[in-house]
């Protein structure tokens, strides 16, 4: 064999180690795992698993409330289900009325009138139908949640509609038959005194006039009406208690 010259074996060389740092990286690449094992996980990823849920609970202040109408208040302010909106919890069984702002802290609580009679829906055409019409078993509140907003019945007056398809608004008591003593009714300490109306809510004048009018003139709200024939979880099936020791500190007639 003819012996190489300088420039030729300088070439045979070169094109050796290229081929030997070619195979090298080959190896390397077959004898790692993938590359996103290698990769650091991200800051977003990093962040979810370090940063524990704080359970939130509403703050009811000093008033006294049901365990079901906390149940609900806490898993409104700890899931945000009422969506950056003030929202009202409505205990039919205790005729009584909590509103709170966004962030889950009471306003107000006040006793109110329901419908006549229990129950936890509503019949189908009542909304379309004349008050007259509407049987003393048909005056109910319905329960479950609804997104509410201010309004004007056909008298023109200022309600919050809470159920506009079936009529159902929250708004000033109204003295429309003396004999129902409806006054007397709303500052009865048993809540069965308190219903008597076709289905609304009726709230003192007062309380309309200083803590849901000034709140819901200008915004929507989600009341939780609370059932009283069935069971609070079968009407709020994703509701949740929130555990105590990881608390932190266009007009239609309305149904009187």
């Amino acid at each position: 064999m003819a012996a190489l010259e300088p420039s030729e074996l300088r070439s045979d060389l070169w094109a050796g180690l290229k081929q030997g740092v070619l195979l090298a990286a080959a190896a390397l690449v077959l004898t790692l795992p993938p590359g996103r094992q290698l990769l650091p996980p991200s800051p977003a990823t990093h962040s979810r698993a370090a940063t524990p849920h704080i359970f939130r609970s509403a703050d009811f202040g000093a008033k006294p409330a049901s365990a079901d109408a906390r149940l609900i208040a806490d898993w409104v302010a700890d899931s945000g289900d009422s969506r950056g909106l003030p929202f009202i919890i409505l205990d039919k069984r205790d005729a009584r009325v909590f509103v709170f702002g966004a962030q889950g802290r009471l306003i107000d609580s006040s006793p109110v009138l329901l419908g006549a009679t229990p129950g936890d829906d509503s019949v189908a055409d009542i909304g379309t139908r004349p008050m007259a019409s509407v049987r003393e078993d048909e005056k109910t509140t319905p329960a479950g949640r609804f997104v509410a907003q201010a309004g004007k019945n056909a008298s023109h007056e200022d309600v919050v509609w809470v159920d506009y398809r079936n009529a159902v608004s929250m708004h000033r008591v109204r003295l429309v038959d003396p004999k129902e003593r409806r006054l007397e009714r709303l500052a009865s300490p048993d809540p069965a005194d308190r219903r008597i109306s076709y289905g609304c809510i009726n709230v003192p004048v007062a309380f309309f006039d200083t803590v849901v009018w000034p709140l819901l003139r200008s915004t929507r709200a989600v009341v939780y009406v609370l059932p009283e024939v069935r069971d609070v979880h079968e009407v709020f099936a994703a509701a949740y208690p929130v555990p105590q020791g990881l608390r932190p500190e266009g007009a239609t007639e309305a149904r009187l």
